[in-house]
């Protein structure tokens, strides 16, 4: 029976990880300052420094934020289409007549070289720009400094997640610890209880049997213990996984402390978390964000129906060998310079626009309905989450008062096994309704936490901004 009452504890714990979006206490998120970081890992950790350690060397949050600056650049090659063009070519070539006889020719003054091989050179400096595209250039650029928010709020929406894994993993070992001091305290008290009858069974008041018991009720706490301790090295080793540490590094907690105040501290009404966190969450924000960069990508496509002026600009010359002057000379002479405009008027594109402005329009859409569905889940993560949090209140205030029974109960049933007036049974199941208990308060203290906590990230009330 114990086994089970134990194992039970360790899978409500297991919730915690499953849990739509897993935090830490309250205290420890209302207590948070953004401390300075430890330089040892071998040191102990508090969260402050777990979150801000994590903010500066995660590799993905650092792939994120490459991403934005990728898009940074992206916006600045948008705005430099508005400019110019400007590039510079040349061409050099030589012909070879193998049938050709070397030879001069004089005309007036100019003698010129015929022979087998020739040598030509060209030389364009030439500019363009584009004087209307239908706003095509203009909506690009808005487009990708929309890109960039968007962009920026997805590093956001990841430090998010990213401070949530490490409050959740934080709070995994700081349960684990308390869940090993209390397998610890009913061991020690199997352990009493085993050494008192042996003492009765030597004074033949206690049968072997009743022994035997007592012996496997102790071994069994005391493989909780082990079970217990296994958990927080296991909780430890995700913490120090999401902290990008070492093989070699370890790493510990520090025990903040946890108030009673901060287990039973009053909510805000529903509808204010719910509207807080239609300001707060970078993924709200995103997903609206979405929705207008999809109404510019209507916009963009349906420039293809308007037609494109540029004008250009060009410089050129050329010289070539044998023409009986030099080649600078030849290159003033042949100078030349050009102006022109294009125009360019789509007629018939096989459908290639209108198909690009429909689709533009579906994609539109989409946007709507992912703004909606987003807005929709954070409302069922914020009721349940505030359903859960009350229902763990009521919860941890009755497990506290049975397990204040519970003690006095198996103090009482103990002290009389003492004087051989309780047996084996109902002493082993005094302590197994004691620990049951006190498992009890654990698990609606810890869900509690963790459900205010949710509540305050929700809310934007955790600056991550700051850390």
């Amino acid at each position: 029976m114990k086994r089970c009452v134990i194992n039970s504890f360790i899978s409500a714990l297991a919730c915690l990880a499953s849990f739509a979006c897993p935090t830490a206490s309250a205290q420890f998120v209302r207590s948070a300052t953004g401390a300075t970081l430890v330089a040892d890992a071998d040191s102990m950790w508090t969260l402050d420094e777990c979150i801000n350690y994590a903010l500066k060397n995660n590799i993905t949050l650092k792939q994120n934020v490459n991403n934005y600056l990728s898009g940074l650049e992206d916006t600045q090659q948008a705005k430099a289409a508005l400019f110019p063009t400007l590039s510079f070519s040349t061409t050099q070539g030589v012909t070879n007549r193998p049938f050709t006889e070397n030879q001069n020719t004089v005309v007036g003054s100019q003698v010129y070289s015929t022979s087998k091989n020739s040598y030509t050179g060209n030389y364009n400096l030439g500019a363009n720009v584009t004087l209307f595209s239908g706003s095509s250039l203009r909506t690009a650029i808005k487009q990708s400094k929309l890109q960039n928010s968007i962009d920026s709020l997805s590093i956001e929406t990841s430090k998010k997640d990213l401070v949530i894994s490490i409050i959740q993993a934080y709070m995994q070992c700081l349960y684990a610890k308390e869940a090993i001091s209390v397998a610890q305290s009913t061991a020690e008290s199997a352990k009493a209880s085993l050494d008192r009858a042996k003492e009765l069974k030597e004074a033949g008041e206690l049968s072997k049997v009743d022994v035997a018991q007592l012996e496997s009720q102790y071994a069994s706490d005391s493989y909780q213990v082990v079970t217990a301790k296994t958990s927080l090295d296991n909780y430890k080793l995700q913490l120090k996984q999401l902290l990008e540490l070492g093989i070699n590094d370890e790493i510990d907690v520090s025990e903040p402390g946890t108030e009673e105040i901060d287990v039973l501290a009053l909510l805000p009404a529903k509808q204010e978390v719910f509207s807080n966190a239609m300001e707060a969450m970078p993924e709200v924000k995103q997903a609206m964000l979405n929705v207008d960069a999809a109404n510019l990508s209507i916009k963009q496509a349906k420039s293809g129906y308007s037609p494109t002026l540029s004008a250009n600009a060009a410089v050129g010359s050329t010289n070539v060998s044998g023409a009986g002057t030099s080649m600078a000379e030849q290159i003033k002479n042949n100078m030349n310079e050009s102006l022109g405009l294009t125009l360019s008027i789509p007629i018939f594109q096989g459908r290639k626009t209108k198909t690009a402005v429909n689709k533009a329009k579906i994609a539109a859409d989409n946007a709507v309905l992912s703004q909606q569905s987003t807005e929709k889940a954070l409302l069922k993560e914020i009721e349940d989450t505030y359903l859960n949090a009350v229902s763990y209140q009521a919860q941890y205030l009755s497990a506290k008062e049975q397990a204040s029974y519970a003690q006095q109960s198996y103090e009482l049933t103990s002290e009389s096994f003492q004087v051989g007036k309780k047996n084996t049974v109902e002493l082993i199941t005094a302590e197994n309704s004691m620990t049951s208990a006190k498992q009890q308060v654990l698990q609606s203290k810890y869900m509690t936490l963790m459900n205010l906590s949710l509540l305050d990230i929700y809310q934007g009330k955790y600056d991550i901004d700051n850390k």
